[in-house]
Parts: C-alpha cells; sequence; structure tokens
C-alpha cells in the first residue's frame, strides 16, 4: 500500500512540474505571426524523446533495485529538463541575421550609389548577399525576375524575414520604389548605421545574460554532485527513502526547478512586433 501511495505521489509531482514547465515555457502565438507558431508550441525534438525514455529506464531500475519510486519521475524529468532549461536561447542566430541584414542593406545602397536602379541593385545584392539572409534574397531576386510587382515582392520579402528589421528595411525600399527618388541611397545608409547600433547592443545584453546563465550551470553542476556524493556515502539522505521522505524531496526538487524555469523565463527576449506583409495584414483582419 505504501509503495503505490508513493508511486501516485511521485506521479502526481511529475505530471506538476511537467505542467509547470510547459505552462512557463510556452508562448502565446502573437497576432502577427500566426502561420508559425501553432507547430512551434507542441514540437518536441527527438532529442528530448529519447532523454525522457532513456530516464524513464534509469529511473525503472533505480526504483526496483533501490526502492525509490519516485526515481521513476525525477530521471526523466531532469535528463530531459535541466539541458533545456540552462542552454543558452537562440539568440546568437538573430544576432547574425541583423548583421546581414546590415551588409545587405550596406550593398545595396552601394549599388544605388552607383547609379542603378532599384530593382538591379536588389538583383545584383544576391551575389554578395551574406549566408544568414541568402534563401530569402534568393527568393526576392526570383519574384522580381518573374515580373512580381517590386512593392509586392518586398512585403513578401518582409514576410520570409519574419523580423521587425525586416520590416524597416522592405518599407524604405518599398518607399523608394514607389517615389523614386534620389534620397534612397542616404537612406539605407543610415539604416545600415540603426542596424549596426542594434547588433551591437544586442551583444552586449546577450553577454550579461550570459552570466546568470553560467552561474546557474555551475550552481547546479554542484548541486547535483553533491546529492550523488551523499547518495553513495553515508545514511544522509536515508530519510528520504521513507514514502513522506520521497514527497518530500520531489517537492524540494519541484521548488529548485521551478527557479531554474524562472530564470530560463526572465532570459528570454520578447519579441518586437512587425508592421509590415501579408502576416501582418491577415492579423488586422
Amino acid at each position: 500500500m505504501t509503495t503505490l501511495l508513493v508511486a501516485l505521489a511521485g506521479a502526481l509531482i511529475a505530471g506538476g512540474t511537467l505542467t509547470l514547465v510547459l505552462g512557463l515555457l510556452a508562448r502565446p502565438a502573437p497576432p502577427a505571426r500566426p502561420r508559425r507558431s501553432s507547430t512551434r508550441r507542441t514540437r518536441v525534438s527527438p532529442r528530448t524523446r529519447m532523454l525522457l525514455g532513456i530516464g524513464l529506464a534509469v529511473g525503472a531500475v533505480v526504483a526496483v533495485s533501490t526502492g525509490w519510486v519516485i526515481a521513476v519521475a525525477i530521471v526523466p524529468l531532469a535528463l530531459a529538463g535541466i539541458p533545456v532549461l540552462l542552454a543558452a536561447p537562440p539568440a546568437q542566430r538573430e544576432v547574425a541575421r541583423l548583421e546581414a541584414m546590415e551588409e545587405w542593406v550596406r550593398t545595396v545602397a552601394g549599388t544605388l550609389g552607383a547609379g542603378v536602379g532599384l530593382e538591379q541593385a536588389l538583383l545584383r545584392s544576391l551575389r554578395s548577399t551574406p549566408e544568414p539572409i541568402k534563401p530569402e534574397v534568393t527568393r526576392l531576386t526570383a519574384r522580381l525576375r518573374a515580373r512580381w510587382a517590386t512593392e509586392d515582392a518586398l512585403r513578401a520579402f518582409a514576410d520570409d524575414l519574419d523580423d521587425p528589421t525586416g520590416d524597416l528595411i522592405a518599407a524604405n525600399l518599398a518607399l523608394g520604389a514607389r517615389r523614386r527618388g534620389g534620397g534612397l541611397t542616404t537612406v539605407l545608409a543610415a539604416l545600415a548605421e540603426s542596424v549596426g547600433q542594434d547588433v551591437r547592443a544586442r551583444r552586449e545584453i546577450e553577454s550579461d545574460r550570459a552570466k546568470p546563465r553560467a552561474n546557474a550551470r555551475l550552481i547546479t553542476g554542484i548541486t547535483l554532485a553533491v546529492l550523488a556524493f551523499l547518495a553513495l556515502s553515508g545514511d544522509y539522505i536515508a530519510p528520504y527513502g521513507s514514502p513522506v521522505g520521497q514527497v518530500l524531496l520531489g517537492l524540494f526538487l519541484a521548488l529548485y526547478a521551478g527557479m531554474l524555469i524562472w530564470l530560463h523565463t526572465m532570459a528570454q527576449a520578447k519579441a518586437m512586433p512587425r508592421f509590415i506583409g501579408a502576416t501582418v495584414r491577415e492579423g488586422a483582419t
């Protein structure tokens, strides 16, 4: 009977912790990006599924051999959850894309300064486009070669980039395509300088955010090492072997996981809203 109670308590703790993780890490779909958010929330990577399976098997072995039934819940959640909570967010990719946008805008501005038309400058920019945004620029040039209207092609380009900075670039290019003035080169040069300042600011922010993440990794590593040492040497954790002790241990570990989730959530940057493109028009209607 006591074993059944411990197993039930462990299952409840595991379910509650998993629900807390999913609830805090899930991001609601922003209204301007309805197409991409529906699949992102429910996707579980093969690596996570593999870690959950390995952890479940290891936890079952530990539970059978030692009587610590709560290991069935703790081990898979620890193996799958700790790497996710302590991993760095994908900010480096975003910064690399911003740098690529800056370089591409400078290229287009330089080509326009040589007396070339806007459409020809966009087509020629493909040769020197940085890799992070080359697929998007390739689609833009393909639409221009297919005789799309320049403004429509630039709106689709903004949707491909799916970034507020990309919206700003596309909006300035679309305005230049509509008015056909001679000041577009100056506007694009100033825009590239602004994007460069944004890149530098984001790098400084990510550098500051990396410090608490490194501290959290260090503290978690020390905690796990101490727990493993105490579990293998002496009777320090023997009181936690009782049914009530296992429930308390699960609660303590759930609180620690909650702190890691809180830290992970604070380190996530909020996406800026977009203002141009077909998806924005659909979200507004």
